[in-house]
This record gives structure tokens, C-alpha cells and sequence, in this order.
């Protein structure tokens, strides 16, 4: 109940008291939060007159607790920042880490909504239920990406320890059938200990539409593409006025900042103005980009003396062996996607400009991580320039792609670049994110900054860390204990340690052991030695291969192999033995079994089912504002037969707008009136099938109605026959030759407007629909 609505009732204000009051006195070394109500101190007495009044003390940091920022971004290789060592600049990076300490051994878990999860609860992500994407979730709990309450984030610490806390961002944590209206909210970032959210749950977003929410609530971008809008720079501008405004009111507050861009996460979207910066910049090719960064990272320090650089693997083509029309193709997605992080590290210099300006400037601690995981090949063999369409399984012919170059980062585009400029990202090491048996899917570059207590350090700090660390660090530095019960629930024991010391200790101890797993590739790093199976393709969504106990392992010294250039798994098959059983030993204790190895596969795993949802319903009825529903929120749709009726107040010839739109520029579908003409289009991955009438609404009620006859039977993503109805009157007919079998994308499910990315560019969204549409009623055959 609002407090304004409550205090309109007596009985009301005992509950205001208490919830004020609950937390009491903010101690640091308290072992439960929420605490309970202290004990009043004042006196009561029969009248005001004889009573002595007590306010209640309310969570209360320590006076040196830092502010916290935390920026996490998506998807970047090892040696691609110049800040260590790679060839897209970053200055903004640069100059940030000349004020702190550059980090070389700091490790993810391979892939993005593991990685964050890890990261915010500082347990290992099967444990809290992340072992994969909640797109690819299974019904197991280490699988199902539903955090538990036994896994509570820093941020719920931090809050009942006296800090405000912030979300701005990318949010893959929170499972999308849980993200409608419907909830719950308890797995949203504001029911996990942030008080304010303002950005995406997904594992990416269209920079030029994306789906935004402030806290739970669907917001739309204030300008179009085509004024300027991108996401980077809202989320930017969002997250400089609320710091801002916030130490004006509250300057001795401490707050924690969690700054996670989409960025650099397909789409890579930005403008010409910064692609065209980086024209002709690679043109090298990939062999030699390596090597070009390989020597800068010797000369930087920030790989030791004596490291080998990995030679190219078979699956990735020589540069020499490619046609020039490849190089071309190849060459502007990479340039496309090095202006887009050029950009980023703009904005985030800007965010970091505004942190140098506070009056507690100097007591802020800046994290920044730069990736989440290694960087991606998930745009296949030839890049692509629809990205959905690839994680689908489908991979788009170069030459399609050519014709279309000119679109690459622009709002028609979903840009990813190919697998050799991913294997070139992760210089010196092998593989790529999801490959989490090898450092390039794992390891990352890290900078730590806090004036009042870090002196800078060219000589990076060579740690073995991970993800795990974070959050105990961060709960250091403020003075916080992390509880035994949070929420009374009893939580599980970090499962990281708190690497504070080494911000003064260049020889600071280094976390001994750590396992990773991800799709069945895993590994285990143990005193110095690590063990390695690589077991799946991340540009192969439909190779599940199985056969775990014919992996290959591989066995490397870390102490004297930085790359993991040296395989001694022959050489010391008894070394290998003890690393595989301790692997073994932590998978079982971190809860990583069952392995998992299916990609496409399990995006086709029916999921949970929104609360109160009947999911034996054939027919569901919605209404105008129904929007920004999630792809699995939505009714199902695909693979079977259904029909759309709508009951609408029309207006002849000038009747516009969309009745259903669901999904956006990568694929979807779109009922929509233009003209007075209803017209159906279905976008199979920029491929678009369209039926369209040649008759007008009329002015008045009328009924008009899709059907959509399926005719794949059983089988996934056939074709099918769209028919349109007026009025019971057939008026239009035709065939819908590719249907998609897994998910649309990105973008959601709409009745009466199309927000967001528009299905087809036949229309500026949302096309908001003009007349009065009293209801929609989809059924499912």
C-alpha cells in the first residue's frame, strides 16, 4: 500500500512505523537481513505530555564506505581494448586504468547470464541455477536460470547496509516467461536488492529499439533512429542524472552502481560517423591482427616474457586463402563492430567524468570488467547481418550479405561479425566465448580505480581471479559482512574470496582452484595446473555431439604457460588423472551435473508458464495496451494452427495501424490495416511473406479475422496458408512458404501497435492502431 493511500487510514500507521523502523541499526557485522525491529528507546507514558519520543535508527553505512561502480560489458575478447594491448582504442579505458590497476588473470564463466549471475550473488553460477541461458533453460535447478532466494545479489546486502542501489543495463537474469504483467517480480532486479532499474531483460537488445523498462514498467525511447536515438547513450544520460541528482539530495549516502551496456553484444549497432573512423583499419587480416596485438601485449607488460601466442586452429579459414568479396564482407563487420566499442568507451568515459565530479570523488570505487566472456564467434563462418537468424541455425549466404553492406550498424541491420575476428578478439589464447575449457572463452581484461586507496601501478596484477570474487570484494570494501540469512532464508556460503588486499599487495595470494563448464565444455584450474575439454561449436546451435568420455582433455602449467600453448597431457597423464577427478569433485559440489550439451534443442523445451496462466487454453483474449510481452510470456504461436479475431470500430479508408505485432526486424509477424487494407506479414529472418486485401474496412464495427493454417504436421518451421477475413467474408489468401520453428528474437509480442522494432519496415513503429479495437482474440488449434 502507498504511504499516501495508508496514512488515510489509523490503523494504517502502526504498519508505516514498523516498516521504517525494521533494519534498525544498520550494523555491519549483523548475521540477518532485513534486521528486526529494535526496541524503542523514548518512554510511553498514558498522554504525548509524559511520553518521550525515539526514532527508530534506520540502515546506516559506514562514514568511509565507498561509492561502488560496477560496469560490466558484453561479449569482448581478451585483445581487442587497446588498454590491453588490442588495436580498437579506447582511450576513455585507457586513462582509467592509468589511474588504478590493470588485472590479467581475471576469468568469467564463458557466457553472459552465468557470468552475471555469478558476479552479482558471488556463488558459482550453477548454484544459482544460471549453468546455462534462460532461453536455453531446462527443468533441472542448476539449469533452470531461476535465482534462488538461497543466492541473495551484494546489491540486497548493500541496501540493508545503507547504500542505494542502481541497475542500468542489460539484465539476463531474469527468466523471460517471468516478465510480463503477470510477474512474478521477485527475480527482477528491483525484487533482488536494486532500487532502481532502467534497461533490458534479455541477452541483447536492438540499440535503436530496444525493449526498456524502468523498474517493471514498459517505457519507450522519448526519439527515433532517425533523431539520434541510441540505447548506449539513454542508459549513459540515465545513469549521469540519477547519480547526480542523488548526491545532491543525499551527498553522504553511499550508493552501488551496476552499469552493464548491451554493448558489446550483437547487434553491433552505431552510426557511419564512427564505423567510417575504422576503414581500411584491418585490412591486415586476422593472422596478422594477433600478432600486431600479441607484440603490444609483450611490450605493455600485460602478458609476461616467455608467452607463445596459439597458432590458427583449423576452423578458422588463412586470411590469404579468403576471395576478396569475403575480406570486403569480413572487414566491414569488424570495422562496424570496433566503431561500435569506440563509441561505447565515449560513453562510458563520459559516465566515468561525471563519477571524477562528485564531491566523494575520490572514495569511488570504479570496477570495470571488460567482458562478460571471451569474444563471440556466434556469427558464424561468414558474419552475418541478421543475428537471431544465426542463433537459429540458419546461416546467411555471404553474398545476400554483400548486397546489403551498406546497411551493417544501421536500424535495419542485426550485425554480428564472423568466427576469425573473434578468434583474432581473444589474443593469445584459443577458442572463444562459450568455450569454457580454454582461456579465450574465460578470460578477460579487468581495471580496478579508487583514489582514496589505490595507488596507480603500470605492472598489472597477475591474480588468478574470477567472477566469484567480486561481490565479497565489493562487501569488504563497504565493511559488510555477507549474513547467513537474507530474507530469512538461510543462504549459501560465497563461494569467492575478496581480492581487496591486492589493491595494495602486488603479491597478494591468488585464489587456488576454480572449475568452468558451459554446454559441456569444462575445465579446472587447480594450484597453478589447469585441465581442459573442449566438447561443442558455438557457431553450431544444432551440434549436440554427446560422448562425454570421449572428450579429449589437455593439460597445461599456468605458472609457466600463460596461453595454454603447451599441452603436457601426454607427458603427464597422472597430473591430467588428478585434475579430471578434482573437476569431478567440484562439479559435484557446485551442483554442474547433469552435463548438458543441446543447443538448438533446447530452445524448443516448453518453459514455465507465466502465473495463473492455463497452458491447456486454446483461446486467449486481450486488448488495445497489451504490449512488451515477452516471446515465451506470449501465446504460442508456432508450429501449429490458430486464428486472430478482432472486434474493431473502424473508419473506412483512413483505418491504420497494427492489431498484432510480435517480434521486430530479425523475424516476427504483423496483422496490420494500412490504406483500410488489413495486411498479414511474416518475416522469416528478413525473408517476408505477405498476404494483403484488396478490400477496405468498413466504416463501423467489423470483424476481421486471420487464420493460419499449419501445414508441417508435427515437424518444425514448415510452411503454412494465411487467409483474411471481413466480416466472415474471405478477402484475401496466400501461402507463408517458411515459417520460424524457435524464437523470433529480441523484440515481444504487441496487440494494437507494433513498439519497439518494427516486423516490417512497410510502416514507422509502433503504428499505433486508429480506431477503436475493442478486443483480440487469438485461438490456438
Amino acid at each position: 500500500m502507498e504511504i499516501s493511500r495508508c496514512l488515510r487510514h489509523a490503523t494504517c500507521l502502526i504498519g508505516v512505523g514498523l516498516a521504517v523502523a525494521i533494519a534498525g541499526a544498520g550494523r555491519a557485522d549483523d548475521d540477518r537481513v532485513p534486521r528486526a525491529t529494535e526496541a524503542f528507546k523514548g518512554t510511553i507514558g498514558k498522554t504525548y505530555q509524559e511520553s518521550t519520543p525515539a526514532w527508530p535508527a534506520i540502515p546506516t553505512a559506514q562514514e568511509s564506505a565507498p561509492n561502488v561502480v560496477l560496469i560490466l560489458l558484453d561479449d569482448v575478447g581478451f585483445g581487442q581494448p587497446s588498454t590491453f594491448g588490442g588495436l580498437i582504442p579506447t582511450p576513455n579505458f585507457d586513462k582509467l586504468a592509468s589511474e588504478g590497476l590493470r588485472y590479467n588473470r581475471f576469468h568469467t564463466t564463458a557466457i553472459c547470464g552465468p557470468s552475471r549471475a555469478a558476479l552479482l550473488t558471488g556463488r558459482n553460477h550453477h548454484d544459482t541455477g544460471n549453468g546455462f541461458l534462460m532461453e536455453w533453460a531446462t527443468g533441472f535447478p542448476n539449469y533452470s536460470t531461476m535465482i534462488p532466494p538461497e543466492t541473495a545479489t551484494v546489491a540486497e546486502v548493500l541496501k540493508e547496509n545503507g547504500y542505494a542501489t542502481w541497475w542500468f543495463g542489460k539484465n539476463h537474469n531474469t527468466p523471460d516467461w517471468e516478465t510480463s504483467v503477470a510477474g512474478p517480480f521477485t527475480r527482477w532486479p528491483t525484487g533482488l536488492g536494486f532500487e532502481y532499474f532502467y534497461g533490458f531483460n534479455a541477452g541483447e537488445t536492438h540499440q535503436y529499439y530496444p525493449v526498456i523498462f524502468e523498474n517493471t514498467t514498459p517505457v519507450e525511447p522519448d526519439k527515433s533512429p532517425e533523431q539520434g536515438y541510441h540505447f548506449m547513450t539513454d542508459m549513459t544520460d540515465k545513469a549521469i542524472a540519477r547519480m547526480k541528482y542523488f548526491k545532491s539530495v543525499s551527498p553522504k549516502k553511499p550508493f552501488f552502481m551496476y552499469f552493464a551496456p548491451g554493448a558489446m553484444h550483437a547487434p553491433h549497432h552505431v552510426t557511419a560517423e564512427w564505423r567510417e573512423k575504422f576503414k581500411g583499419k584491418f585490412d591486415m587480416g586476422w593472422e596478422k591482427y594477433r600478432e600486431q596485438v600479441f607484440q603490444r601485449q609483450l611490450e605493455m607488460g600485460i602478458i609476461p616474457a616467455g608467452t607463445k601466442l596459439t597458432p590458427r586452429p583449423d576452423w578458422v579459414p588463412a586470411w590469404d586463402s579468403l576471395s576478396d568479396e569475403q575480406k570486403q564482407v569480413y572487414n566491414r563487420l569488424f570495422e562496424n563492430y570496433a566503431g561500435y566499442f569506440a563509441f561505447t568507451d565515449h560513453e562510458i568515459g563520459r559516465l566515468v567524468d561525471a563519477i571524477h565530479e562528485l564531491p566523494d570523488a575520490d572514495n569511488t570505487m570504479i570496477i570495470y570488467i571488460a567482458g562478460d566472456n571471451g569474444a563471440s564467434s556466434e556469427g558464424g563462418p561468414d558474419g552475418t547481418l541478421n543475428e537471431i537468424k544465426s542463433l537459429n541455425g540458419f546461416a546467411t549466404d555471404i553474398k545476400d550479405t554483400l548486397k546489403r553492406i551498406d546497411e551493417i550498424g544501421g536500424p535495419n541491420s542485426e550485425p554480428h561479425y564472423p568466427v576469425g575476428w573473434a578468434w583474432a578478439g581473444n589474443t593469445p589464447f584459443q577458442w572463444v566465448k562459450q568455450v569454457a575449457s580454454h582461456l579465450g572463452g574465460t578470460r578477460t581484461g579487468m581495471v580496478v580505480t579508487w583514489p582514496e586507496k589505490i595507488k596507480p601501478d603500470k605492472q598489472p596484477r597477475d591474480q588468478f581471479l574470477h567472477l566469484v570474487d567480486v561481490a565479497p570484494t565489493i562487501l569488504e570494501a563497504a565493511h559488510v559482512t555477507m549474513p547467513t540469512e537474507v530474507n530469512g532464508i538461510r543462504q549459501l556460503p560465497i563461494a569467492g574470496e575478496s581480492f581487496e588486499a591486492s589493491f595494495t599487495d602486488p603479491k597478494a595470494k591468488s585464489r587456488t582452484e576454480q572449475y568452468f563448464e558451459i554446454l559441456s565444455n569444462r575445465s579446472v584450474y587447480y594450484e597453478g595446473w589447469k585441465a581442459d575439454a573442449q566438447h561443442t561449436l558455438p557457431w553450431r546451435q544444432d551440434l549436440a555431439p554427446g560422448k562425454w568420455d570421449e572428450d579429449r582433455w589437455e593439460l597445461y602449467n599456468l605458472d609457466k604457460d600463460f596461453s595454454e600453448a603447451n599441452d603436457l597431457a601426454k607427458e603427464m597423464p597422472e597430473k591430467l588423472a588428478e585434475l579430471k577427478g578434482r573437476f569431478d569433485e567440484l562439479a559435484r559440489e557446485y551442483h554442474v551435473y547433469p552435463l548438458d550439451d543441446r543447443g538448438a534443442a533446447r530452445l524448443a523445451i516448453a518453459k514455465p508458464t507465466p502465473p495463473g496462466f492455463d497452458p491447456d487454453a486454446k483461446t486467449i483474449t486481450f486488448y488495445k495496451g497489451a504490449t512488451r510481452l515477452a516471446e515465451t510470456a506470449a501465446p504460442q504461436m508456432k508450429n501449429r494452427s490458430w486464428s486472430l479475431t478482432a472486434n474493431v470500430a473502424a473508419d473506412g479508408e483512413k483505418t491504420e495501424g497494427v492489431i498484432l505485432g510480435f517480434g521486430g526486424v530479425a523475424a516476427g509477424m504483423t496483422f496490420y490495416i494500412k490504406d483500410g487494407k488489413p495486411i498479414f506479414d511474416y518475416n522469416w529472418f528478413e525473408e517476408h511473406f505477405t498476404v494483403k486485401s484488396d478490400a477496405v474496412v468498413p466504416k463501423g464495427d467489423a470483424v476481421i479475422r486471420l487464420v493460419f493454417d499449419y501445414e508441417g504436421g508435427k515437424e518444425l518451421g514448415k510452411s503454412g496458408t494465411a487467409s483474411i477475413f471481413i466480416d466472415d467474408k474471405k478477402v484475401a489468401e496466400g501461402k507463408i512458404e517458411k515459417t520460424v520453428a524457435g524464437r523470433f528474437g529480441i523484440d515481444t509480442f504487441g496487440i494494437g501497435e507494433d513498439s519497439g522494432q518494427p516486423v516490417t519496415f512497410d510502416y514507422k513503429p509502433p503504428f499505433t492502431f486508429n480506431g477503436d479495437l475493442k478486443e483480440v482474440q487469438i485461438e490456438l488449434k
